[in-house]
């Protein structure tokens, strides 16, 4: 039997439920099935995916394998592309993901990019920056990639370039009267398809314009269908804007019945850290973490130009864990009565850490507090400060109870990743130096508990497509809610919330 070859012994507990396929070896990818066993005090039965859910996602594996790199269509829709015919040379179809930002947005990124694909029935390839994706992730798909060829095989270079002036895009395609709308609400090319291009381009960042959010729109849905390639290029978490699109609801509903569950199981679906980040992860476990009866993550996250610490954030915090008794009082008896607790505390400054350490170590709690890293600045484009973000979002996910920073994609993903309701704080990003003033008041509440475990969309359309004109959209159906701490951004929420 081959070192590589499928286990046969695998337990539903590590496939998470069907979730995962058991066509990985373990050695491949030791994530991958040995993820669920540092999430057992949280296991939730009532949190399984769907069958319908496990179905989709066998199919799309399949399509994967049958129309990726290397394959027969594959190379038939790259000479398509390279032609520059919109007409499609094979019947599979292709979404490539252009991700950008910090770690935490680009995964948000990914995943929406991977439930359009799944929805829409079309290839899912990611653009890769420097490698970035292979030295993070596993491969999520068996017996192919989900990697975008690089160099000269795939004909369209210098995706990240691509932005709002695009050509190509949807919105500019929209207002050259390329595409048209007619009196019906259907749109068409506007040449009767002759001249199609042979890519559209699906410009979804967070300045994007209003021809630009067309896309959310069912008559511009169905023209997208029939385009051989996509390219989406977007910083943000997609999902609730999806969920607003009349056509997707019903999938959506089957495949996700618990409908604030949706990133809970794409993100535990599609990531899967590379070996050598896993090794960092559960080395950092067994020795601060693991033994204690409850883990309490604290994220904090500044926006600020200089690195400089804040006291009021730091008030800020532990106002926050001592009035929801998330962490106990500190008193006189409290090094009798210690807490059986640990804390960890990610931030990209230690002076955080440290300030809690004075308050909560010494044997006040159990198991201490700790740091795996403070960077002091976030390094776009640095692979190996993306490895240890992505080892502190894991840790972050094994945690019982979690604080994070509000605007913070770092802390959507833990908390995802980990199903873990959060509370979340306040946050204003710092652009100026007024509003770094050390005497700043902590918001009251310091903090607010997070109507469920699903990242916000920040910046959605307002448009409702079938009114015509802009409407609240937190208000539009009773699962997509404004965001606690984006007050225009949208999340799916727990119905019964």
């Amino acid at each position: 039997l081959s070192l590589d070859a499928p286990p046969s012994d695998l337990t539903a507990d590590q496939l998470l439920d069907g979730l995962l396929t058991a066509e990985f070896s373990k050695r491949s990818c030791r994530s991958r099935y040995e993820f669920a066993s540092y999430h057992e005090k949280k296991k939730n039965t009532s949190h399984k995916p769907s069958p319908y859910l496990l179905g989709k996602l066998r199919r799309h594996e399949a399509l994967q394998k049958r129309c990726g790199p290397g394959t027969a269509p594959y190379r038939a829709a790259v000479w398509q592309l390279k032609s520059g015919k919109g007409a499609a040379a094979t019947d599979c179809r292709y979404l490539v993901s252009i991700s950008y930002r910090g770690l935490g947005n680009r995964m948000l990124a990914t995943a929406s990019a991977f439930l359009y694909a799944v929805l829409t029935d079309r290839v899912l390839l990611v653009h890769q920056y420097k490698h970035d994706v292979s030295a993070l992730f596993c491969e999520p798909f068996p017996g192919t990639t989900w990697l975008l060829p690089s160099g000269w095989s795939f004909p369209l270079g210098h995706l990240r370039d691509y932005g709002i002036g695009s050509k190509e895009s949807l919105g500019n395609m929209l207002k050259a009267n390329v595409i048209s709308v007619g009196g019906d609400g259907n749109a068409s090319w506007s040449d009767g398809g002759d001249h199609r291009p042979p890519f559209v381009y699906l410009h979804l960042e967070g300045g994007y314009d209003f021809h630009d959010k067309l896309f959310y729109c069912d008559e511009h849905q169905r023209l997208l269908h029939g385009a051989p390639w996509l390219l989406m290029k977007t910083d943000s978490y997609l999902v609730p804007g999806l969920f607003l699109v009349p056509s997707f609801q019903d999938e959506l509903g089957k495949m996700f019945p618990e409908k604030d569950m949706a990133f809970y199981h794409l993100g535990r679906y599609l990531f899967h850290p590379v070996n050598d980040v896993w090794r960092a992860v559960t080395s950092y476990y067994r020795t601060n973490l693991a033994g204690v009866g409850q883990r309490v993550g604290i994220q904090i996250r500044v926006f600020q130009k200089k690195p400089t610490p804040l006291q009021y954030i730091l008030d800020q915090v532990l106002s926050c864990v001592r009035r929801e008794k998330l962490l106990p009082e500190i008193t006189s008896s409290s090094m009798i009565n210690a807490s059986d607790q640990v804390i960890l505390v990610t931030s990209l400054s230690a002076w955080y850490y440290e300030r809690i350490r004075e308050e909560y170590g010494g044997g006040r709690i159990t198991g201490g507090v700790h740091q795996p890293s403070h960077e002091g600045r976030q390094k776009w484009g640095d692979t190996s400060h993306d490895r240890r973000a992505l080892s502190e979002m894991y840790l972050l996910s094994t945690c019982d109870m979690l604080v994070t920073t509000g605007f913070s994609t770092f802390g959507y993903v833990a908390q995802g990743l980990g199903g873990i309701r959060p509370w979340i704080m306040p946050s204003t990003p710092i652009w100026s130096e007024s509003d770094m003033a050390e005497t700043k008041e902590v918001p009251e509440p310091p903090c607010v508990r997070a109507m469920s475990v699903e990242p916000c969309f920040h910046s959605p359309s307002y448009y409702d497509c079938t009114a015509r004109r802009d409407v609240d959209v937190g208000k539009v159906v009773p699962y997509v809610r404004h965001c606690e701490d984006v007050s225009w951004g949208i999340k799916i929420a727990n119905q019964s919330s």
